[in-house]
């Protein structure tokens, strides 16, 4: 039988998690492992493993919503919020704290320095997650065409996320003829919760919005509702969403730069605690340019509250429900389609990085509904090139850490520029 825990060894556990939750979701997927079922005895390894399971069919960052499926099935509704909210609020202060300095220190050009190493790890470390889940999901049949029109559709004819996601969803579900659900029990759960979790947490998830848009702060609700859609299709993890996050925050409504979407992540990578942390960030940005520090603030708060909100409903709503969540072939046919579409928006992801970073300038040809975004040759960045080969070696052959690997890119990069 798997050991009891009280709050107190709950919210320890997770405070010393959340600050330790370095390295992107494989890390953490496996330092809650380490925890929380060979050290602690909280869960077996088939719990752990379902939880896990349940968790990828869930759009939001699969570490984070583990951690509060964890803190669920040990302590209820509360043990959830402990576990869930201390996996996320040590890295969203490191990220305010960088965000504010960036925003006052950002155009200096000792910074720009560094962030160009920083940047360039990150094309090391999105291709390093391409070729990752490339290997996993190309050996299932269609994968690869699903995964190609995927990438063609947001490079090449710059369709919306969503509807890419959506797409894919749909093939899949439409793939797998319909069978009958087993019969399955679901997890106990108080009455009061399950009646109450769908209404309470809605109104939770929204309220901020319509006290933005009542009181006037159009900048404050359109930050809301955007962040909102991507907690609904950030499904396939934080270098998924990026993609659509860089299409409306810098193409779509200007309100960063595509070097500053990269320093976003840059920094974000440098962080304990979920990478989709990125968007308070972002968030962080473009408040800090429409009203200073104070908006800055307020607009990191909404994002925050729109991103993570969603992930405890989707847990206290559909948790109760696992196992025949899971059972469902349906189902995960479709999860199986959005993966591999996926890897055709990382892919589309780790190109328009390495378009942004390694070169100065880039332009689109006018084809028709075609317009894919290509580099002018003369305009290569040798120093980011270099430094980007220097990271691919660190992180791959030598298999560095990603904090080595980023502060060995900086602190090389910023000597560079010294002279």
């Amino acid at each position: 039988m798997p050991a009891m825990a009280s709050f107190s060894q709950l919210f320890l556990t997770f405070l010393r998690i959340g600050l330790l939750s370095f390295g992107g979701p494989a890390a953490q997927i496996a330092l809650l492992h380490r925890e929380i079922v060979e050290e602690r005895g909280w869960l077996t390894e088939r719990q752990y493993l379902q939880a896990l399971s349940f968790c990828m069919l869930l759009p939001g960052p699969e570490a984070m919503q583990l951690a509060t499926w964890v803190g669920w099935r040990l302590r209820g509704m509360p043990g959830g919020l402990i576990a869930g909210g201390l996996f996320v609020l040590p890295g969203a202060l490191v990220i305010a704290v960088l965000a504010l300095a960036y925003s006052s220190y950002g155009a200096r050009p000792e910074v720009a320095g560094l962030m160009l190493g920083v940047k360039a790890t990150v094309i090391a470390l999105v291709a390093q997650a391409l070729l990752k889940l490339g290997r996993k999901v190309l050996t299932r049949p269609g994968a690869l065409i699903i995964a190609l029109t995927a990438f063609a559709a947001l490079y090449v004819l710059h369709l919306p996320f969503p509807l890419v996601i959506a797409c894919a969803a749909l093939l899949g579900w439409l793939s797998r003829p319909a069978t009958p659900a087993p019969e399955v029990a679901p997890l106990p759960a108080p009455a009061t919760e399950r009646l109450w979790v769908w209404p309470l947490w809605v109104t939770l998830w929204f309220a901020p919005m319509v006290v933005a848009g009542l009181a006037g702060h159009t900048l404050l609700y359109d930050i809301g509702m955007l962040f909102s859609k991507l907690a609904i299709f950030s499904f396939g993890g934080a270098y998924a969403v990026l993609a659509w996050l860089a299409q409306e925050a810098v193409s779509a409504r200007g309100w960063l730069e595509p070097a500053q979407m990269a320093d976003a992540l840059g920094l974000a990578e440098t962080t304990p605690g979920p990478l989709i942390l990125v968007t308070q960030f972002v968030g962080m940005i473009t408040g800090f340019a429409a009203g200073g520090w104070p908006m800055a603030v307020a607009a990191g708060a909404m994002v925050l509250w729109v991103t993570f909100i969603p992930c405890f409903l989707w847990i206290f709503a559909f948790a109760p429900h696992l196992e025949r969540l899971l059972a469902r072939p349906r189902l995960q046919a479709a999860l199986e389609a959005i993966t591999a579409a996926v890897l055709g928006v990382i892919a589309n992801l780790a190109l328009w990085f390495a378009l942004h970073v390694l070169f100065g300038e880039t332009w689109q040809p006018a084809l028709g509904p075609l317009a894919p975004e290509l580099p002018v040759p003369t305009s290569l960045r040798p120093l980011a090139l270099a430094l980007t080969l220097l990271a691919a070696v660190l992180l791959g052959p030598l298999r560095r850490s990603v904090p080595l690997t980023l502060a060995l890119t900086a602190a090389t990069s910023y000597a560079v520029s010294l002279y």
